[in-house]
Order: structure tokens, then sequence, then C-alpha cells
């Protein structure tokens, strides 16, 4: 089959991954974060025993689109269940490790796949994953009620003290408040909010670029340096560390400009607030070193030049990919508080996974086309396009922010 033909399972696992929390989300916010986690993760696992025992593409691209359907509640709002558990103020070190969690994961998938399929053969590749699945369904057995909510009508029901009366709907004003919750309000503040706009398209563009590379990179490396299928997993090196590294901006940047700086006016999430366009500095950072390790990537990738340095440059562009995508999210959780915070998320989320979802399609033809050193630039090109975007918030956030239809709440 075609190269395209063969790249649909990851598009469309990511697709999966992009509608799943259009329904997820809700559901955790009435039923609670436990149930949800606890009834989508058994079924992620089974269609990923429907992957290991597929006998054809189709019935493989079907069972990954719902094996990243049901998957992503563990990414769509575990940074809720964080929020929940965590003060405001304490919150950036828990995320910053949160949000580098998948952009690790992918760097290891292809280093840990390439082994199990040269030692065992692709299906490996299913069973792996499943082997780490449940591992993770053991421990969310152990998982107690972290939502406030839920965790207040589960108490009440204990004590048998009568809650407050839910609103008397039908079962269309309900269809037309799900909707309106989960499709609609997202939706709306992804076309209309600045904010959201610009830093959604900024995140989708570094998601997209993380599969460009989990794409392109062992290509490049095999046709560059003679990788053979085992060292084009090792290529992911510069990945790897830049994905281990990436949290550590955004730590100190919390810690030293966001909490040194904040006011002493209280509110119900810790003693001090600051300004949410202080999270942007980690943002800033990043925007400098993306198109910089873009770049070096491009023009130092040829048989003259070492392979750790292309390596090392990818690792740069990493860091500064995630550094980006860690403080958006911190940004928009920040300005937008409980009360639409999660609907930003979903927006967020939407964006990035859907680009993502056809960015693996086109990756390969454009390197292919362009040649390395190009296509590269072309990326490069379109990250210094987009860097201009968290210094433009920095300066006049707090005029955006004034302007919102959707000002931040409990």
């Amino acid at each position: 089959m075609s190269t395209t033909v063969a790249l649909l399972p990851l598009a469309l696992y990511n697709l999966g991954l992009a509608f799943g929390p259009i329904v997820g989300a809700p559901l955790s916010e009435t039923f609670g974060r436990k149930v949800v986690y606890q009834s989508t993760t058994p079924i992620f696992a089974l269609f990923l025993v429907g992957s290991g025992f597929a006998r054809g593409i189709v019935s493989l691209t079907i069972c990954r689109f719902f094996a990243g359907l049901f998957g992503s509640p563990g990414i769509s709002f575990a940074a809720a269940t964080i929020s929940d558990m965590v003060p405001l103020l304490e919150r950036a070190p828990y995320m910053a490790v949160y949000y580098s969690m998948p952009w690790l994961g992918s760097a290891l998938a292809p280093l840990i796949g390439s082994y199990a399929i040269t030692g065992k053969g692709w299906r490996w590749t299913q069973w792996v994953a499943l082997f780490f699945t449940a591992a993770s369904i053991s421990s969310t057995c152990a998982l107690k009620e972290s939502f406030k909510k839920q965790i207040l009508k589960n108490r009440a029901k204990e004590l048998q003290i009568q809650g407050p009366v839910p609103e008397n709907r039908t079962s269309r004003q309900e269809l037309q408040h799900f909707a309106t919750t989960t499709i609609e309000r997202p939706l709306h503040m992804l076309f209309t909010e600045p904010a959201v706009l610009s830093l959604c398209l900024y995140a989708s563009f570094d998601f997209g670029l993380l599969y460009i590379f989990v794409v392109a990179s062992p290509e490049t490396y095999s046709k560059v340096y003679g990788f053979d299928l085992n060292q084009q997993g090792l290529s992911f090196g510069g990945f790897i560390i830049g994905s281990c590294m990436a949290a550590l901006p955004v730590i100190l940047v919390d810690r030293y400009l966001y909490q040194r700086n904040g006011s002493k006016t209280p509110n119900r999430d810790g003693p001090r607030t600051s300004l949410p366009e202080r999270r942007l500095h980690a943002a800033m950072f990043g925007s400098l070193l993306l198109p910089a390790g873009l770049f070096w990537y491009g023009w130092s990738m040829h048989s003259g030049v070492h392979w750790a340095c292309p390596m090392a440059a990818q690792g740069v562009a990493i860091l500064g990919a995630m550094d980006v995508y860690i403080a958006a999210n911190l940004y928009l959780m920040d300005i937008y508080g409980a009360k639409f915070g999660a609907s930003a998320q979903a927006a967020n989320s939407f964006a990035r996974y859907t680009l993502s979802a056809g960015t693996p399609l086109f990756a390969l033809q454009m390197y292919q086309g362009l040649g390395i050193a190009w296509a590269s630039s072309v990326l490069g090109f379109c990250a210094l396009a987009l860097a201009p975007i968290p210094w433009v918030l920095y300066h006049f956030g707090n005029r955006i922010r004034a302007k919102s239809r959707y000002p931040a709440g409990d």
C-alpha cells in the first residue's frame, strides 16, 4: 500500500483524540472524573487488542480511531483533574510535567516500537501499549473522586442530605444545553476570542510539528546517515532530551516571575494572584528557540556533519515548541478561570488534534519534494510568523482580556 494509506491509522487515532473530549469533558463534569477514567480506559485497551489482531488496513484504521476516542480522557481533562487538587499558585510545576508527558511518549514510542518490530513483528507495538494500559487500569481502580461538585453530591448522599434541586429540563433543553457547553461555546471562543484563536493556532502548529518529526525524522536519518530501523528509533534522542527539559523553564518562570510578582489580593485558590501575562515568559523564550532549532536542523542534516548535530537541533526545536505549548495552556486557564477555562482547553484540544491528524499525511512528501533543508526552512518560516503572538499578548493582554465576552470566574 502507499505511504499515505499506511499513515491513516496514525491520522485517525489523532482524529479520535480530537473528538473524544467533546463528550468526555461534560461527562466528567456530570458524573465526576473517576467514573469516566474507569469506564473508558478498559474500552481503550479492548481497541488496542483489536488493533493487534487486525487483518487489514480498514479494521486497523477503525480500531485506531476508537482507541483514540476512548483514550482521550487521559489527556483531555487530566489538566482539570490536577486543577481540582492543586491550588492555583502551586499548579504550574504539576501542569508543566503533565503537559510534557504526551510529547515524551511520542518520542519514546518510535524507539520502543522499532525494537518491538525487529524482534517480534509490528503487532507487538500494540501489545507493548497494552501492557502500559493494563498498568494504568490497575491504578485507576484506586482513584478517588477529585471533582468538587461530585464529591459534595456523594457526601450529601452518604449523610442523607437533600442537595440542590436539579433544573427541570426537557430532553430538547438537555440536548441544547449539551450542545452549547460542549460544541458551541468552545468553537465560539475559538473564533471570537483573540487570545484563544492565536494561542490555539500556535499550539496546533507546535503539536503538528511533533508528528512531522515522528513521521519524517526516521526517513531523513535513513537517507542521509544510513540508519537502520533500530537506529532510526535512537534518532529521537534529541527529541527525548528536549521533552525532559521543557518543564524546567516553565517552573523557573513560575517561581521567579509569576509567584514573586503576585498581588496580596486573596482568592479561593491561594493567598495571592498574579498577572496571567507573566505565564507567557516561557512562551516568549520558546518562540525564539523554535525557529532557530528548525533552521539549524534543516541545514545541518547532511553527510558531512555528524548525526549528533541535527539531533541536538531537533531537541532545541522541541524544547521551544513545548515551552510555547505549556505556557499557552497555563495562560488560558488563568485568564478564563474555572468557569470558561474548560471550554478554552476544549477549543485548544480540538484545534491541535485536528491539525495533527492531517500533518502525518503530507510530512514525508514535503521532505521528499522540497528536500530536508528547505522543508525544515518552511517550518522555520511558519514558526517565525507565529513567534510574535506571545509577545503581543504579553504587552496587550490586559486590554484584550478587558474586551472578552468570557470573564474569568468559578
